[in-house]
């Protein structure tokens, strides 16, 4: 038996393998003027990319574009997947070059840096310090003008989204005219331009708050599905000593959204012992999870071992001590993925907590009766925050992050839309919201439904940039016929 699962899982690491040869054979041959972002699911030729260092670059790009009627786009790191960083014929701003850190107030707790400089940027920076940061994704190799433009939100469950922690930032408008925006300085674009997809300007830097490098001891139980909401209220929100908290639901056929695990990082006694656990970790292991997820992907086998897998994993490490910035250094290597006839995407939805139980079995029916190949599902949560005129978070929300692969043909791709439009339905009938710097699979109508200020919030691109130099293809999608 032992001989035989080991051939199983030799065969499997030799499939992905394979795969990766061949994405890499096709990336060889791609034109450098066709862009598209993570996903590849919407190759687009564009006109140009600029990559700038300098202010003045920017500036020229957007003279470019007013004087011949092109548009302009900005990108990071391409992490969003519905053509929010490009656009057919565009001139495409790459911020990733522009990273510098401009200024560092340890007394005060704050940075700022330009908003090409990375989450890792700014953690190599302040950990020497004792300092960390307060809100970014669960990985740290995300641009910090990106995780603005969608108002990220992470593991920390006490310092809400993204939104919460910068002080101010300076903007880029259509006009060329670089402004000063913060919650007294241009106020009014404050809430539209963080969870703004890039629609208002180029976010040239930002200033941010920082917060203290924690250690914490991890905690991590297994848990009925049906008991999380009140333990969560009780053992975790309702417990000052937990700062970070993520759980996971099995998507193993064996154990299909009934399983699940929670994993509380949890203020540890000593914190004079910080400074033995401080040193940055790096991104170990990749080779193996990569595998591991590979057969996740193309095996019901393989789902239900590496669920074991990560169970078992976060269980055995029970009372571990681990920084604060640590546990915001999750490994995302290994999430990379390209094939030349499927491909990884995300989706994300956002339910009441007291919803959580019933929310859970009426997904898993609506996907026991459809096919899609759903290989993890983490859940955050995300506090009560409506700063943002695109917010998410209309209540105390739990965050459902679902890793899903589809194919690339128009008839996966098809499916796989009108499967997530099911989903998104059902968590609209919950009182959810769902994420948008996704595909482009739900409908005007769901987004209206999800988003009561959308009409406000396009209007207001308009009245900002009235001759839409900056576009994408969420905003074609969603905003230009309100016109």
């Amino acid at each position: 038996m032992k001989k035989r699962y080991l051939m199983l899982l030799t065969l499997g690491f030799i499939i992905v393998f394979a795969c990766s040869l061949k994405a890499a054979s096709e990336e060889e041959k791609n034109d450098p003027l066709i862009m598209t972002d993570v996903s590849g699911l919407m190759p687009i030729k564009i006109d140009k990319v600029i990559k700038g260092k300098e202010i003045e670059s920017f500036k020229k790009a957007i003279k470019e574009a007013r004087e011949t009627n092109k548009k302009i786009s900005i990108a990071g790191k391409q992490h969003s997947q519905g053509g929010h960083t490009y656009y057919k014929d565009a001139i495409v701003l790459d911020m990733t070059s522009y990273n510098k850190i401009l200024d560092f107030d340890k007394e005060n707790k704050t940075i700022t840096v330009q908003s090409g400089a990375t989450w890792d940027d700014i953690q190599r920076y302040v950990n020497p310090h004792g300092l960390a940061v307060k809100v970014m994704q669960s990985q740290n190799i995300f641009t910090v003008g990106g995780s603005m433009s969608v108002n990220v939100h992470g593991r920390d469950i006490r310092h809400g989204s993204l939104i919460d922690s910068i002080q101010s930032f300076r903007l880029l408008n259509a006009d060329g005219e670089i402004v000063r925006v913060s919650r007294t300085e241009n106020e009014k674009l404050f809430p539209l331009v963080i969870g703004g997809y890039g629609l208002f300007g180029v976010i040239l830097d930002a200033e941010i708050s920082l917060t203290d490098d924690e250690l914490y001891v991890m905690k991590t139980k297994a848990l009925d599905y049906k008991e999380y909401a009140d333990y969560f209220k009780q053992a975790v929100r309702g417990n000052e000593k937990v700062r970070m908290h993520f759980a996971r639901l099995s998507t193993a056929p064996d154990s299909f959204l009934s399983e699940m695990y929670v994993t509380n990082y949890e203020l540890a006694g000593d914190q004079g012992a910080r400074t033995e656990y401080d040193e940055l970790s790096e991104e170990k292991n990749v080779a193996l999870m990569k595998f591991l997820l590979g057969l996740s992907r193309n095996y019901d086998w393989g789902k239900n071992a590496f669920w074991n897998a990560q169970k078992s994993y976060f269980l055995k490490k029970e009372d571990s001590y681990i920084t604060r910035n640590n546990v915001m250094r999750s490994e995302s290597e290994f999430l990379e993925y390209e094939h030349e006839t499927n491909t990884d995407i995300l989706q994300e939805y956002f339910v009441p907590v007291d919803a959580f139980p019933d929310y859970v079995d009426s997904l898993r029916k609506t996907l026991t009766e459809e096919e899609l190949n759903l290989f993890n599902m983490t859940i955050r949560y995300v506090d009560h925050n409506e700063d943002a005129v695109l917010s998410y978070s209309r209540d105390e929300m739990f965050a459902f992050v679902l890793l899903i692969n589809q194919g690339l043909s128009d008839d996966e791709i098809k499916k796989t839309r009108n499967v997530i439009r099911k989903m998104i339905d059902v968590t609209l009938s919950f009182g959810g919201t769902y994420y948008l710097p996704y595909q482009p699979y739900p409908t005007k109508e769901q987004m209206k439904r999800a988003y009561p200020r959308t009409d406000e919030f396009f209007g207001l691109k308009r009245t900002y940039d009235e001759k839409e130099i900056f576009m994408n293809y969420f905003y074609e999608e969603y905003g230009r016929d309100e016109k």
